[in-house]
This record gives C-alpha cells, structure tokens and sequence, in this order.
C-alpha cells in the first residue's frame, strides 16, 4: 500500500510576521536569497490597501456596481476571464521598493500617480472580463479583437492620436486589449476632462464609447464572478535572486552597439583611467537626474528614458568604459548625450519595445 504524503502544514500568522520582520532589517545579498512565497506581505499590511481603496471610491462616484479583487503575485497582470488584477510584491514594503530600484533602477508604480494610472488600467482589463465586453461588435470595431495574437514586443507610433496615453510609452498601441484598458482609464480618471484633452482626437470616440458602455452596465451584476487567484505569491517558490535575474534578461537582453561611437567620445577604456570610477556605476548614480532633466527637456515618459539608460549602462559595462573628467562636467555631458540618444530611440520609427 503507497504510503501517504504528510501533510505541509501552512505557516501561521504570527510566524508569517516574524519571518516578515526579519527580512526587513537584513542586507541585500542575503535579501535576495529569501523565496517570494517567504515574503509574508499582503495587501492589508501595506500602503497599496488605500490606492485600491480610492479605485473602489472612483468606482463608486462612477456609478459603477463592478469591483474588481486584487491579489499578489510577481507583476502587474489581469488573467483572461478573471475579473481582479495581480500586483507586484515590491509595492507592499519599502525595503522591497528599494530592492526594486537597486535591480531594475526604478519601481513601477510606487510614485502614488503611476499607482493609481496602473490600478485603473488593471481596472479597465478586469472589467472587461467581467461583463465579456470584448465580444461585443461596436467594442471590436473601435479597438480591435481580443483573439489578435499578443505580441512579444510593439512599435509605437509618438504622434499617433488614435489612441489615449495613460500609462508610459503609447502602451494603448500594443494590443487591442491594452487600448481598451487605457481608454477606460483614462475616461475613469476623477476631475479629468477627457472631452476637451482629447477634442479632435480619433481617440474620442473610443472615449465616447467607453462613456455610453459604462452608463449601460453600471447597475447590472457581472456575468463573470470568480473570485480566482492566479499565481498568488504564496505559491511562487523561485527566490528573488531568481526573479530578478529572469526580469532583467527579459527587459535588458543583448546590449545595441549603436551607441558606441558616442559613448567612446565620452568615457574611456584606456589604462591611465583604471582607478576612476566605472561609467556603468557613474550612470547608474546619476541616473534619476539625468531622466528627470531629459524627460523636463523633451516632454516625454519617464519610461522611455528607463529604456535608453539601462541599454547605455549596460554597453558601458560591457565596454568596461569609465570616467575621464570631474563627475559633475562628466554629468553635464552625460545629460546631453542621452538627451539625444533618446530622441532618435523615440522618432526613429525603427524602435521595438518588449512587453
């Protein structure tokens, strides 16, 4: 006769916030060796509990009877046919916040702004779902089939007004989902006035649309009502180690080496400059400077500037480039470069962003 499995026994409140206390206090090299599934962190703990409590308020001042259920797991994500959206561990504990930014220079959606344009956009996805909004003629019409084949990466056209913007970097032109899930975010936003930003727009009558559909649903129960988890972070036994080695080879991948040419006019591998410190380590340092000075300068999403820095940091690294002047003339000169490197990466039309 097989022998029976013991049983796991599940961790208890009261050692989840001990093991959830010490890792707070510990150094990263021994942070990034804990299991996501080790974390403790849930929603109630954290500071993301008021941002979802003010999506249900705005749900409420729209009239709206929907609301979505929310979950942790390793990104921001709204499964198909699931009516409730995923959110990332990081947001739920500074400490993890910090470990975001060291491993991937930023941390989406810890600036309450992006937060909120995240969780409406997430929204706009569970919403969908929940009422099969995606099967209905005029919706495909107006902002394409769910069934369109989701890409591994776009190429978003800057000028385009056939689409609203939202979150960063025309995200509205990746799928026909993520246009829909934008446009109600942005018709969901509180004190926007979408009708005059966007007048004359193509996009407005997606926004129309998205109006009419909300004014029609709003009292009615939603056909789909699963309160389903997928991939909840207490089942993630990968260890941050893991994951964010897998999220920077996703995001990161090969280094272009069209930025050579600039970037041996800047910084040097010469013997003479070996003790000076590493252009990769001197950008990383500078860096939100930098983005904030060339997003002031060219109008454009913090995002797209993310993107450029980290392919220039990671080139530099692979140069083994460092600096050859005081920090601060190296910073001013860094600022120009990048200011003009990430308008080519956004006007070259040539440009793929990874999903």
């Amino acid at each position: 006769m097989a022998k029976k499995k013991a049983k796991t026994k599940r961790p208890t409140a009261k050692k989840l916030k001990r093991r959830y206390r010490a890792w707070t206090r510990w150094p990263t090299e021994r942070l990034l060796d804990v299991r996501l599934c080790d974390l403790g962190v849930r929603i109630d703990d954290s500071p993301l509990r008021s941002s979802i409590r003010r999506i249900y308020e705005e749900l409420e001042q729209r009239s709206l009877r929907f609301r979505p259920h929310f979950w942790v797991s390793e990104d921001w994500f709204t499964p198909a046919g699931v009516p409730g959206c995923a959110v990332p561990f990081y947001l739920l504990h500074p400490r993890l916040q910090r470990l975001e930014r060291s491993q991937m220079l930023a941390a989406e959606g810890a600036d309450q702004t992006q937060c909120m344009k995240l969780l409406r956009h997430e929204v706009g996805h569970a919403i969908d779902h929940a009422y099969r909004l995606y099967l209905r003629r005029e919706r495909q019409r107006l902002f394409g089939k769910t069934s369109k084949r989701y890409p591994d990466s776009y190429l978003p056209r800057p000028y385009s007004r056939k689409y609203v913007q939202n979150i960063d970097y025309w995200y509205a032109q990746a799928h026909p989902d993520e246009d829909f899930a934008e446009t109600f975010a942005v018709w969901l936003r509180p004190r926007f006035n979408w009708r005059k930003v966007y007048d004359g727009w193509p996009a407005m009558k997606k926004l129309q649309y998205v109006d009419e559909l909300m004014k029609e649903i709003a009292d009615q129960p939603p056909p789909v009502r699963t309160r389903k988890y997928v991939d909840p972070i207490n089942t993630i036994r990968k260890s941050l180690r893991q994951y964010y080695a897998e999220k920077q080879s996703h995001y990161v991948g090969e280094y272009p080496n069209v930025y050579d040419s600039d970037l041996l006019r800047l910084f040097s591998a010469a013997p003479k400059y070996r003790r000076n410190e590493t252009a990769a380590s001197f950008l990383r340092r500078v860096g939100p400077q930098i983005r904030r000075t060339v997003t002031q300068w060219t109008g454009h999403y913090a995002y797209s500037m993310d993107q450029v820095l980290q392919e220039v940091i990671g080139r530099c690294r692979e140069l083994r480039l460092r600096i050859t002047r005081p920090p601060e003339k190296m910073k001013t000169d860094a600022t120009i470069m990048l200011t003009v490197i990430t308008m080519n990466f956004l006007y070259s039309g040539r440009r793929w962003i990874n999903l």
